[in-house]
């Protein structure tokens, strides 16, 4: 009995404890949870906004292919109307001067039948060897080939008049082509502005969704790191909605899976940039570009607390110009992670993430794979696309070897 009424006050005065406040975690608790779900209830309304404007963007970038589609025929079209034209103007300079020659052709006979309808017959006839007959034949031979030479006039100006018609009919036609292509240029201009306001928009709802992910990591403490490759394929896909064989495929094509992450050191890289500049093997441009990831190389270093000069790196290419310095499982030249630095971090929950990383480098391989309509459908040619794009050339063997590992990752991990 003592033992009963000794459990019931514990439970009370625990109880108490709790309702007053002396046990106050279960109060935060409590918080956080409210917190973390109205946190989870805006990143899945930006999640709906953000795929509905991706939605938009790929519809206007549809319209904008079949715009540029239509201005190319419209141009044909002018193209055409314009030699066509030219040649009507030919054609009515030709038969301008048939007509002129008709008519100087038909002056002067008429002056010959003038002239022999004037003269004396008699006189003629004396005169001349022919006889009566003969004269008169001559003279209807003039008659006839002058009225021969009028019904070929009449024939050529028949033939003016349509040539004539023929050319404004056509003028009027290239006039309206004309307005028509102003008017899907202007078409055009409106699809390319709505395009960069939607891409503008899809950036800001990333930024947002990243924030606020980011504010859910802390507030829940997630922070993933994967034990390997496959695991972090995987988790990278379950956020991304990237399919595996895709990530995997460009995984192999890149790195062999992580293999190969980078052979040189970065003080290689830059002794290696700076020979080939002073050679003229690499050009002003491409060594300021050096120059400006090199600052933000050190920069993240620097705040990964690395030495970068002896960091690990992708070398200086050898069958092109250009310089290495591409860091981690995903790549990335050091502008391209600060990209989407942010976004990784509010993925896996890693406050300073680092493209050394295996987790955060995948992570940040399937945020810029995502970024390519269709890729999330499975879509291959949006795989190609994505492809070309990360790669920054369309090199054929390149993206082949990526769709072939894509349908056969299973053979890989």
């Amino acid at each position: 009995m003592i033992k009963n009424m000794k459990k019931i006050f514990l439970s009370v005065l625990v109880m108490t404890l709790v309702l007053t406040g002396v046990f106050p975690f279960s109060k935060n608790v409590a918080q956080a949870d409210t917190s973390a779900e109205k946190i989870q209830d805006k990143l899945d309304d930006l999640l709906k906004k953000q795929k509905e404007a991706q939605a938009e963007l790929a519809a206007e970038q549809s319209k904008l292919y079949k715009n540029k589609s239509q201005i190319a025929a419209t141009q044909a079209l002018m193209k055409s109307l314009e030699a066509d034209i030219k040649r009507q103007e030919e054609e009515l300079g030709n038969l301008n001067d048939r007509a002129e020659s008709n008519k100087t052709m038909l002056a002067e006979y008429l002056r010959q039948i003038y002239y022999t309808d004037s003269a004396d017959a008699v006189t003629e006839l004396a005169m001349s060897d022919a006889n009566l007959d003969e004269l008169s034949s001559g003279y209807d031979r003039m008659v006839d080939i002058k009225n021969k030479i009028s019904d070929a006039i009449e024939v050529i100006n028949d033939a003016k008049t349509e040539a004539q018609l023929a050319k404004e009919k056509l003028a009027d036609q290239n006039q309206d082509t004309k307005q028509q292509l102003a008017t899907q240029q202007v078409q055009q201009s409106q699809i390319v502005d709505n395009i960069q306001d939607t891409q503008s928009d899809i950036a800001d709802l990333q930024k947002k969704f990243a924030e606020l992910q980011s504010d859910l990591n802390k507030l829940l403490g997630s922070n993933y790191d994967a034990k390997d490759i496959k695991d972090a394929v995987k988790y990278a896909s379950d956020k991304t909605d990237v399919p595996v064989g895709f990530l995997v495929g460009v995984l192999k094509m890149e790195t062999n899976l992580g293999a190969n992450v980078g052979g040189c050191t970065y003080a290689q890289v830059e002794d290696g940039a700076e020979a080939n500049y002073k050679k003229g093997k690499l050009g002003k441009t491409a060594w300021n570009t050096f120059q400006a990831r090199r600052k933000t190389f050190k920069a993240i270093c620097d705040e990964l607390d690395l030495n970068y000069q002896k960091q690990k790196v992708s070398c200086n290419p050898s069958g092109y110009a250009g310089t290495g310095g591409a860091m981690g499982v995903a790549q990335f030249m050091p502008d391209t992670w600060n990209a989407y630095k942010s976004q990784v971090s509010s993925v896996t929950g890693h406050d300073n993430p680092s493209p050394w990383n295996l987790t955060d480098g995948v992570v940040a391989m399937a945020l810029k794979l995502s970024r390519t309509p269709g890729v999330t459908s499975g879509k291959e040619s949006a795989f190609r696309l994505a492809a070309k794009y990360y790669l920054g050339t369309s090199y054929k063997p390149y993206i082949d070897g990526i769709i072939y590992w894509s349908k056969h990752y299973k053979d890989l991990i």
